[in-house]
């Protein structure tokens, strides 16, 4: 896709439901994907071929301007990837790993914005008291997942509270991309940030002394794997990537309200996953709060003038403005 002045609203709509899908599917990716191949390594092999490509793309496009980046943004984009990748999404994979329904994580990890609401407060941001209330809504939702006599059956606490920690991790390193210097074009630093978590997540396999089992995998996993890297990686983010710069960045940000709705369908439909009352009320909680949040920061940034596409590789402060899925 290539950014255009404006474009047709059919070509932005398809490319939100692209991300609506795409990203919401990759909890179901991962499922299957974990269910033969080792959850690390795989998770590594996934964001190192989804770097590559992505790095393939960059120099078709834009040839070595493309790769412009000082030392110190390298490094700032390798340690966001460790904080994204490594981190955030490797404990996400470790706990489907486990168990954890793939709606129930998504869920959980819906929370993302809610976090970095916090996260800005605790520097100095004054978030409206609208976006406050849509907050402390958001984790009473999160509260009816998780606690004794609400938390679905059959779930154990340890899977669903490694998803809480990827949340609060993926939402520090989203909330770091505001903070450090990094490359001009958003594709590279997407790039440096695959490629460094997909380094991380070897670090970790080695270190746990996983099993690395692909002999014996499965087709499902394979297919599992091949989808969250062609479909979840490069598709989503080149069509999320494309979004950002035509498309206020309140409208591209109704993805984080939309993809837990279609993990929670298609955990269901796919593996049979039980959808239980706790679950609607927990999820619809947090859903509706995080649709007050990201509707009230949008009505916030549209007074402030923010809300303007542009072609520009977008700055710091557009940066902190927009909230980042763990699902590329």
């Amino acid at each position: 896709m290539t950014a255009a002045a404006s474009p047709a609203t059919w070509r932005i709509w398809t490319a939100l439901w692209l991300v609506y899908i795409l990203w919401g599917s990759t909890y179901l990716g991962i499922k299957y994907t974990v269910g033969s191949l080792p959850p690390m390594a795989s998770a590594a092999l996934r964001f190192a071929a989804a770097g590559l490509l992505l790095a393939g793309w960059l120099a078709f496009r834009h040839g070595r301007a493309g790769f412009a980046a000082t030392r110190r943004q390298m490094v700032n984009a390798a340690g966001i990837g460790l904080l994204l990748l490594t981190g955030a999404n490797g404990t996400l994979v470790l706990a489907e790993d486990r168990g954890l329904p793939t709606g129930l994580a998504a869920l959980i990890v819906a929370a993302v914005p809610l976090w970095v609401v916090l996260l800005r407060a605790g520097t100095g941001d004054r978030p409206a008291g609208r976006t406050l209330l849509g907050v402390a809504i958001g984790f009473v939702g999160v509260a009816v997942l998780l606690l004794p006599g609400t938390r679905p059956a059959g779930v154990a606490l340890g899977p669903a509270l490694m998803v809480v920690g990827s949340s609060l991790l993926w939402s520090i390193g989203s909330f770091g991309v505001g903070k450090l210097s990094m490359p001009a074009n958003p594709l590279m630093g997407t790039v440096v940030q695959m490629l460094g978590g997909a380094g991380g997540l070897v670090v970790v396999a080695v270190v746990s002394r996983e099993e690395p089992a692909f002999g014996d995998a499965e087709l499902s996993a394979w297919l599992g794997l091949a989808y969250l890297v062609v479909f979840g990686s490069v598709v989503a983010f080149t069509a999320y990537s494309w979004l950002l710069q035509v498309a206020p960045v309140s409208q591209v940000s109704t993805y984080a309200y939309v993809n837990p709705v279609v993990a929670v369908i298609l955990g269901a439909l796919f593996v049979g996953e039980a959808i239980g009352p706790a679950t609607l009320v927990g999820g619809a909680i947090i859903v509706l709060a995080v649709a007050v949040v990201v509707s009230e920061e949008g009505r916030r940034r549209r007074a402030r003038g923010l809300e303007v596409p542009t072609d520009a590789p977008y700055t710091p402060e557009d940066r902190q403005g927009r909230v980042r899925s763990s699902r590329t």
